[in-house]
């Protein structure tokens, strides 16, 4: 078992950077971000695979990136040219296994409680 803890949430104008962490309680192999507005499915936003590879989803490439301090078992998401269509909540996932190609499947076992980020205009 794998816990996962969020910080750095909070409100932010648009045009401005928040920068969300996750610290896992274990060694991981993939960690990634993914977000759910009211309504509406969560969705993939960044990942970072076993060998390094990063996957980021259309809507913030170029945008947002997700640094890893790997000694500390931390994964950050810098987001930067906030959007109100950011809004969202923001959950931390990861998992032990290993794999590689496609980082935004959901597949991971484990999950953070989640944590808001909201855009004013």
């Amino acid at each position: 078992q794998v816990d996962l803890v969020e910080s750095g949430g909070g409100s932010v104008q648009a045009g401005g950077s928040l920068r969300l962490s996750c610290v896992a309680s274990g060694n991981t192999a993939i960690m990634g971000w993914f977000r759910q507005a009211p309504g509406k499915a969560r969705e993939g936003v960044a990942g970072i695979g076993p060998d390094g590879a990063e996957e980021y989803a259309e809507s913030v490439k170029g945008r947002f990136n997700i640094p890893k301090d790997i000694d500390m078992n931390t994964l950050f998401l810098q987001m930067n040219s906030l959007t109100p269509e950011d809004t969202d909540l923001y959950y931390c996932a990861a998992d032990s296994r290993a794999w590689y190609g496609a980082l935004l499947t959901q597949a991971e076992n484990y999950w953070g409680q989640g944590i808001q980020v909201t855009l004013s205009s």
